[in-house]
C-alpha cells in the first residue's frame, strides 16, 4: 500500500491559483499511474487529471487549459497547478496511484474558491 499525503489546498477567490502537493511512501518511479481526483461531500468521486509513468498526461473537460498535472522526480512529487478557478472547482481534492500491488487514494486537501 501507498500512503500518499496532499498539501496545498485552501480558500481562494475565483480566478486566482492554487498548487497542489502530493507525496508518495515509496518512489515516484515504482508508480505506474497517479492522478488527482475531487469530490464534493455527498459526491462521487471525479476525475481531474493524470499522468502515467512515462509522462503521458490526460484531463478531465472541466479542467483541461486551466489545470496542469506535473512531478519532480527528484522531489519526488506529483503536483496539480490551478490557474483561473471558479466556484465548481471547489471540492476535496484525492491524490491516487496505481502501483503493481495496490491502488490508493490519499486523505485529500480541501479547495474553497469565492465568488
Amino acid at each position: 500500500q501507498v500512503q500518499l499525503v496532499e498539501s496545498g489546498g485552501g480558500l481562494v477567490q475565483a480566478g486566482g491559483s492554487l498548487r497542489l502537493s502530493c507525496v508518495p511512501s515509496e518512489s515516484i518511479l515504482s508508480i505506474n499511474h497517479m492522478a488527482w481526483y475531487r469530490a464534493v461531500p455527498g459526491t462521487q468521486r471525479e476525475f481531474v487529471a493524470s499522468i502515467t509513468s512515462g509522462g503521458n498526461t490526460h484531463y478531465s473537460d472541466s479542467v483541461k487549459g486551466r489545470f496542469i498535472i506535473s512531478r519532480d522526480i527528484a522531489k519526488n512529487t506529483l503536483y496539480l497547478q490551478m490557474v483561473n478557478l471558479n466556484v465548481e472547482d471547489t471540492a476535496v481534492y484525492y491524490c491516487y496511484a496505481q502501483s503493481d500491488v495496490s491502488v490508493d487514494f490519499g486523505r485529500g486537501t480541501q479547495v474553497t474558491v469565492s465568488s
